[in-house]
């Protein structure tokens, strides 16, 4: 069955945040997400691969490392595709507010600094409404490095673009990967309305720069009493 297209003004939000691993953007949105809900706000938040259908045979694809660039990118374009229908689409339909921790644009990006054709990655999303708000989180991906390894011992081997087989030590692959995909993000920016943010910058003067978007956005009046965090 093909997956439902959006027909007509959407009656709910969708916001989004982009950017390479390590920038601190699934950090954010969460906070956002706890401060809409303090709001009272209907809002959900969905993540990037996360499908309980799709994301169980794409992790075991992932361990055993037997996916690349093509098999990658149809894994991720049937985890978003069946996230889109079920839980995404539905809910803007009766008026919610869907955080997205990674959008489109992370495909576009990714796919992109693996080779793939960009306007091929794009045929695949082709359904997808835009987002109404996209940040981008811009982060060196030096910095983004140092902040994967302060939480954990080592970089996944897809996050690292081991797969391309560019370079063996994977600090420097991941340097290199992430730096392509911050590349292409940032030529999707203009044409998107990507929103940068500063992501070398506080957390609190980020978050309050989310908030502050957001709520224009969604015409809401901030509570005086809410903490930036």
């Amino acid at each position: 069955m093909p997956i439902r297209r959006q027909e007509g003004p959407a009656a709910g939000r969708l916001i989004a945040v982009e950017g390479c691993d390590g920038s601190g953007k699934s950090t954010q949105l969460r906070l956002l997400h706890r401060y809409l809900l303090r709001l009272g706000l209907p809002v959900h938040l969905s993540s990037w691969n996360s499908s309980p259908v799709v994301h169980p045979i794409s992790q075991s694809g992932k361990r055993s490392r037997r996916l690349f660039g093509l098999s990658y990118a149809l894994f991720n374009a049937a985890d978003f595709a069946d996230r889109y229908e079920r839980e995404i689409l539905p809910r803007l339909d009766l008026g919610q507010i869907v955080l997205c921790d990674r959008y489109v644009g992370t495909a576009l990006a990714r796919d992109g600094a693996r080779g793939l054709d960009p306007l091929w990655t794009k045929s695949l999303y082709a359904y997808a409404r835009p987002a109404d708000l996209t940040f981008l989180f811009r982060l060196p991906p030096e910095v983004a490095a140092y902040r994967v390894l302060a939480g954990r011992k080592r970089f996944g081997y897809y996050e690292a673009g081991l797969d391309l087989a560019q370079n063996s030590d994977p600090l420097a692959s991941f340097v290199q990967f992430q730096g392509a995909v911050l590349d292409h993000y940032l030529r999707l920016a203009p044409d998107l309305d990507y929103r940068l943010i500063d992501a070398t910058a506080g957390l609190r003067a980020q978050q309050a720069e989310l908030r502050r978007q957001a709520l224009e956005l969604l015409t809401v009046s901030p509570r005086p009493t809410v903490a930036a965090v």
